[in-house]
Parts: structure tokens; C-alpha cells; sequence
């Protein structure tokens, strides 16, 4: 499990984001790129870190799911996760 600080760090970085989406579109279509620096540097969305869901764990995060590979494994083996199967060959 993540630390609760550094999931709610990355809360608030995904809705400063949110915030700015607009402002940053209208800067980026009119090419002002010096408008772009006045604004907060969490107000990019790439510094929003894809977080599991479950764990908040960010590395081996799975997007179709939203969750990390372990949270994932542990679920389907569960087969609490519909459609998913274990494979054997």
C-alpha cells in the first residue's frame, strides 16, 4: 500500500489539472507558450502519476483495468474480475 501522502500528493496534482485543462487548450491553440510558464507546474496533466486504485501502488500499472499487476493477479485468481480466466497450454 502507498503512503496516503503521496496518494493525495497526486490527487491534488490530477485536480489542479483539471483546473487548468481549459486554460491550458486556449493558451496551446493560440501558441502562447510564455502564458503556458505563468501557469502552476502541476497544472500539466503528465504529472499525474496512474495510480492503482486498490493499493495506490504506480508501477506495474495496468490501464484496462486501473489497477497494479498484483492487485490484478490477486483478483482474478479470486475471479472477481469478469472475463478474465487463468491460461494453461
Amino acid at each position: 500500500m502507498a503512503k496516503k501522502s503521496w496518494i493525495e500528493r497526486n490527487n491534488k496534482k490530477q485536480a489542479t489539472a483539471d483546473r487548468y485543462a481549459e486554460q491550458r487548450a486556449k493558451l496551446k491553440a493560440e501558441g502562447d507558450y510564455v502564458g503556458l510558464t505563468m501557469l502552476p507546474r502541476n497544472a500539466s496533466p503528465t504529472r499525474v502519476v496512474n495510480r492503482c486504485e486498490l493499493t495506490g501502488r504506480r508501477r506495474g500499472y495496468l490501464r484496462r483495468f486501473h489497477m497494479s499487476r498484483i492487485a490484478f493477479r490477486e483478483l482474478a485468481n479470486q475471479g472477481m474480475i469478469p472475463g478474465v480466466t487463468k491460461s494453461s497450454w
